[in-house]
């Protein structure tokens, strides 16, 4: 409990923030695509090494980056736009990545990788989710400036700046960083939920970007401690519980924020009769 508890600490500070930039850059999507992309090449790494962290790390990094390229590269080179073809080449890694658990291991290591299990991290697992965490933070607030240019108007930046192109190719490694933390706690299926449901949520209550960031992250942090506490109480799986508990905060604001669904609407519509 105690490990698990610090892992989901540390991934809330880097998974949180990075959600925060998905959303101004409107792809919030691409995070589940990406968390799905990762899983054939940490499946290869679990075929080589079995459950090994520097193996199924390194496969998922490389699977991760290849997917987001590739994609990248057939939007500019076809007729297709970018999210088109990261759809299908991250359906395809989902499907592939399935078969190459499936061939080798059994049901519980095909759970174990789609849907995590934070209450059985070693030791190894937790310094490396402690190290993303750190890295994630100390990276953007050192290109904070950079990736915000970039959000908005990244034209604009590679006017004025060499910092596009490397802003924009930090954000999407430690984006796949990320989600490959995440995937050793909660799983291919449910890492990117901490990643994108906070900065969702939070974004229905404040309009500044550093509150938006700061609530983010604390938000992170609490769904993890209280789906923690919930599968302890009730014996239930924890990375679902988490999901849960960040998905009815999203309902919640979605009905009661300011610029939630109702209290948005009430608003413009009191506007237009004004």
């Amino acid at each position: 409990m105690q490990h698990g508890m610090l892992a989901l600490v540390f991934l809330s500070m880097g998974a949180a923030p990075v959600g925060v930039f998905l959303q101004l850059r409107r792809m919030s999507l691409t995070g589940d695509a990406m968390a799905h992309a990762i899983l054939p090449g940490a499946a290869l790494g679990y075929l080589v090494a079995g459950l090994s962290l520097p193996a199924m790390t390194l496969g998922g990094m490389v699977a991760g980056l290849t997917v987001a390229v590739t994609a990248g590269l057939v939007a500019r080179r076809s007729a297709l736009r970018e999210d088109s073809s990261l759809a299908a080449f991250y359906l395809l890694s989902l499907a592939l990545g399935v078969m190459l658990i499936s061939a080798r291991g059994n049901n519980v290591d095909l759970l174990h990788v789609l849907f995590g299990n934070v209450l059985a991290l070693e030791v190894e697992t937790l310094l490396f989710v402690v190290f993303t965490g750190v890295l994630t933070v100390v990276l953007m607030v050192l290109l904070r400036r950079p990736l915000v240019l970039d959000s908005f108007d990244p034209d604009f930046l590679k006017g004025i700046s060499r910092w596009g192109g490397a802003a924009h190719a930090v954000f999407m490694a430690l984006m796949v960083l990320n989600l490959v933390a995440g995937f050793h706690a909660m799983g291919t299926l449910l890492s990117v939920g901490l990643m994108v449901l906070p900065a969702a949520t939070v974004r229905l209550w404040v309009t500044s970007l550093t509150a938006l960031l700061v609530g983010s992250v604390l938000l992170a942090m609490g769904a993890s401690i209280a789906g923690l506490a919930a599968s302890f109480v009730f014996d239930w799986p924890t990375s679902p519980l988490i999901v849960v508990v960040l998905g009815t905060a999203y309902v919640v604001s979605m009905l009661v924020a300011p610029q939630g669904a109702v209290r948005y609407q009430l608003a413009s519509r009191h506007h237009l009769e004004n």
